[in-house]
């Protein structure tokens, strides 16, 4: 199975001067831990997750003053659509991050994070017989 069977489509974007309050509401109204940080200025693309904005309250930061960018990590690791999902657990694991940003020619065009793995390589529940 590829990252592109197993990535969400919903990628985030947000900009680097975001608030960590508002990028926490964007990702829990959308129900995903990540989002992608660009940064118009630096053409770089970096990855703030749900991890990222706890660290930095539990650190005693104000989420409506602190900016994305503060917490952004930029040394991203990036998949392909085509990696197998072993290639995508491998980087992850090597890594110890649980997301990976999916591009295509350059371009954000998903995320695949360690639930959709193992989404993908568990057997779905069968109801128990009545």
């Amino acid at each position: 199975m590829l990252v592109r069977d197993a990535m969400s489509t919903v990628v985030l974007t947000i900009g680097p001067a975001h608030t960590l309050r508002k990028a926490a509401a964007l990702m829990s109204a959308r129900r995903i831990g990540a989002a992608v940080v660009l940064d118009p200025d630096d053409s770089g693309i970096g990855i703030l997750t749900e991890r990222d904005i706890l660290n930095s309250v539990g650190l005693g930061q104000s989420p409506d003053t602190e900016p994305a960018h503060a917490h952004t990590t930029n040394d991203v690791v990036f998949a392909t659509p085509t990696w197998t999902l072993e290639e995508a657990a491998q980087a992850m694991a090597h890594g110890g991050f649980r997301h990976l940003i999916v591009l295509d020619r350059g371009e954000p065009v998903g995320i695949v994070s360690v639930r959709d793995i193992i989404r993908c390589w568990a057997p779905l529940r069968q109801p128990a017989p009545a």
